[in-house]
């Protein structure tokens, strides 16, 4: 099991990486750079080779192996990526860069999306080497640039122009699963992500006859595409069970003691209280309208409207995705995707899936294991293309009235240092036991 040095140093790095400002706006002007090298040096000085590798200047990623015990075994990829969403300091209790533990809690972005990981992952493998632990598998560790945009400076570059560094990689784990979800009834829910709905994020352009914006206008080009943004954000998708979301339905039947279940998804959801959180974004495809671009004046009727809208598909179901948003733009406007990555499906079955929940299990006897879908997506997409099955398993522990799903992107991010211990630990055994 992992030492007492590992509790201590998870929160050091955690606070020590947050410490770093990695802040990615999607415009290009992130630098992981120095958490990258934070992150190889702490690798390094457990004896491990750390690659530091890069697409664009200052947009690095780590990936480094720690060699296991069976040379004959698959390999595991372990995976956390380094930047962070933006944060605006007037609204945080802390500045949201500072790193802050006060009460047992450490403070700022990234304490849970997802530096705590990073963190988990460097104490862990450092308290190998101070053991003299090698895990029966291959372990390959990838710190990665760009997931809160495009990853294309992180894993998707280290997919397409690295393949190499990931030989032997059946399968790995990432964000974001093994957490606690309090049902309000009493029962503390561990979900395991096996599946990623597919990220569809869709541009609309619609086009018109430009003119004065005192005469009539039946090719209005706003009016288009106003109607493809309310036929779109009003649509009714239909419900579609995958089998991870089936698999989940059906244990939550078991353990609520619902009757008939997942045939009837809409009556076992109405009987879940709070825990049907963990199913309702990912029984049906979706589409946001999120964003609008039209005209320059007020009196100018513009020949050119744009939309922007996220769209998410189930594993399987992305044609539907396409033949209804063809259905939905209608006359004179155009859809085309502005980022399009794959939706993913992982066994719930397999070796794997019961080596973590057996670990999840020791450490929180009371809680209940389920599978779930995330509703988003994570470089687990990218890593698909080298054939990685991935997994959603970031463990924490964490208290009632702590909303987990509130602190991704949100204002006051933070990660009670208990949670963090409870982490070290199941990632500990899971790794040793895979």
């Amino acid at each position: 099991m992992a030492d007492a040095q590992a509790l201590d140093e998870v929160v050091t790095y955690t606070s020590d990486l947050i410490r770093i400002d990695t802040t990615n706006r999607g415009g290009g002007d992130c630098r992981e750079r120095p958490a990258a090298e934070y992150a190889a040096a702490l690798l390094a000085e457990a004896g491990l080779t750390p690659a530091l590798l890069e697409r664009t200047g200052g947009r690095t990623n780590v990936v480094a192996r720690f060699e296991g015990s069976d040379p004959s075994a698959d390999a595991l990829l372990v995976h956390g990526h380094l930047d962070v969403v933006p944060a605006q300091p007037g609204e945080w209790s802390v500045h949201p860069f500072s790193g802050e533990v006060r009460d047992g809690v450490v403070w700022g972005r990234g304490a849970v999306d997802m530096k705590n990981m990073d963190a988990m992952i460097l104490a862990v493998v450092r308290s190998w080497a101070r053991e003299g632990v090698r895990p029966r598998r291959d372990v390959v560790i990838a710190f990665t640039a760009d997931e809160e945009a495009s990853a294309e400076d992180g894993s998707g570059f280290l997919a397409d122009r690295h393949p190499e560094l990931f030989e032997g990689c059946t399968e790995g784990i990432g964000e974001s699963g093994a957490f606690t979800f309090h049902d309000g009834a009493g029962r503390e829910l561990y979900p395991i992500a096996a599946g990623e709905r597919g990220t569809g994020w869709v541009r609309l352009t619609a086009r018109g006859r430009a003119a004065h914006g005192s005469r009539p206008n039946r090719e209005n080009a706003v009016t288009r595409l106003a109607a493809a943004v309310t036929r779109i954000g009003s649509h009714e998708w239909p419900l579609r069970l995958t089998p991870t979301v089936r698999a989940c339905l059906t244990e939550l039947a078991a353990l609520y003691g619902v009757d008939g279940a997942p045939d009837d998804v809409d009556g076992l959801l109405a009987k879940l209280g709070p825990a049907a959180g963990l199913v309702e974004a990912t029984v049906r495809n979706s589409a946001n309208p999120t964003m609008l671009e039209a005209g320059y004046k007020v009196n100018v009727i513009p020949g050119e409207a744009v939309a922007h809208v996220d769209g998410r598909f189930l594993p399987g179901h992305e044609d539907e995705f396409r033949a209804t948003l063809d259905e939905l733009t209608g006359p004179g406007v155009d859809w085309e995707f502005h980022h399009r990555e794959v939706a993913l499906q992982a066994p719930v079955d397999s070796p794997t899936y019961a080596r973590m929940r057996a670990a999840v299990e020791e450490f929180a006897p009371e809680g209940h294991v389920v599978p779930y879908c995330m509703p988003g997506g994570t470089d687990a997409k990218q890593f698909s293309r080298l054939g990685i099955t991935g997994y959603g398993f970031s463990p924490l522990k964490l208290p009632r009235g702590y909303d987990y799903g509130a602190m991704f992107h949100g204002v006051d991010e933070r990660v009670p240092v208990e949670a963090l211990h409870f982490g070290v630990r199941v990632l500990d055994r899971f790794l040793r036991t895979v």
